[in-house]
């Protein structure tokens, strides 16, 4: 540890990614990775992109993804903003709107980057447990939190929460930020987006890397009114003025223009997913009802890292987190149909 250490620093506990093996002679699904490429389209677009252009700064707004976003959501371009990734995005809202004379709440299943961001920007915070089936009811949240963060559907269980009671929320407490994280919600749920031109105390962050298989070019859009996206350009651009690069705008602004391939896509991983499900269920395996493009899986008998081990034994990778509550039950991302089957295979073998 360096003596240059600042005492946060020094405190950080930093957030785990997912392992991304150079050894690919594993079914990947870990990382809850689109199993399938980008869009045609876009490919197009960068297979005819100029590379002299690489010699001039992006649009610093990243103008043509959010008109891409604001024609495919039917919102005005003013309420959408786009970043490198939702988790930067992320980091943006918290410095925005959070600081130490504030409290904010998540629950304490959920994605794991919230409290190391509360940590990085000194944020206080609270974890509330969701109940005994992994549902996170919002009559548990103190009333005088500055923001309730969340993701919907939830990772890693995958469970959903509709946009009514989304929005009976935000009516309940007008003075709290709601932070909908929507990185899964087009495996199956519906949107808050139209909400955030109702109410402005919400707003939804969403990601390019699941749905529309760009995990690799590191693209995220938030939507709110227009005074919070006011909050996060002002952070933006005391931070870093260019956060998408010239070849990210054109990759992003395409995978929203094919809704056809997105609807194609997103279907196919849905029917595999509820395919896996049954049959795990079948094999006596507790299965949560995702809506996401994972499945959050225990598996009798077994503990949740022998399993994970086992499961990397016969070539598969997945996550098992070491929190007490679901430190026995795996997250399982959807692949391809022929990988699936081998993985069911696999997991009727080692029960």
């Amino acid at each position: 540890m360096s003596r240059f250490y600042n005492e946060n620093t020094r405190r950080l506990v930093p957030y785990t990614a997912g392992e991304q093996p150079q050894n690919m002679n594993f079914i990947k699904l870990n990382t809850n990775e689109n199993p399938y490429p980008p869009s045609p389209l876009v490919m197009e677009r960068i297979k005819n992109f100029d590379p002299e252009r690489l010699r001039l700064y992006p649009n610093s707004d990243g103008a043509i993804v959010k008109k891409a976003v604001s024609e495919f959501y039917m919102i005005p371009e003013d309420t959408v903003f786009a970043g490198n990734g939702s988790d930067e995005i992320l980091a943006f809202i918290f410095k925005a709107f959070f600081d130490s004379s504030c409290k904010i709440g998540f629950p304490d299943v959920t994605y794991s980057f919230y409290p190391v961001y509360c940590s990085l920007f000194e944020i206080p915070y609270i974890q509330v447990p969701v109940r005994d089936d992994f549902s996170i009811d919002f009559g548990d949240y103190p009333g005088d939190l500055k923001g309730i963060v969340f993701a919907n559907p939830n990772a890693p269980t995958g469970l959903y929460i509709e946009p009514a009671a989304i929005e009976e929320l935000a009516k309940s407490r007008r003075d709290t930020l709601i932070v909908v994280d929507e990185a899964y919600v087009d495996f199956g749920g519906g949107s808050c987006i139209p909400l955030t031109q109702k109410y402005d105390n919400i707003l939804v962050v969403q990601t390019l890397s699941k749905s529309r298989a760009l995990a690799g070019q590191r693209v995220g859009i938030a939507v709110g009114c227009r005074e919070l996206i006011d909050g996060l350009v002002k952070v933006k651009n005391s931070f870093n003025s260019y956060p998408l690069d010239a070849i990210a705008q054109i990759a992003a602004e395409a995978a929203f223009q094919d809704r056809e391939y997105f609807e194609i896509t997103r279907n196919k991983i849905i029917n595999t997913r509820e395919y896996v499900k049954t049959k795990l269920l079948e094999m006596g395996a507790e299965v949560t009802d995702s809506k996401a493009n994972f499945l959050f899986v225990r598996i009798p008998g077994i503990s949740g890292p022998d399993a994970l081990a086992k499961l990397r034994d016969n070539g598969v990778l997945v996550r098992n987190f070491s929190s007490g509550r679901i430190s026995d039950w795996l997250r399982i991302t959807i692949g391809t149909d022929e990988d699936m089957e081998k993985v069911v295979g696999i997991i009727k073998k080692i029960m």
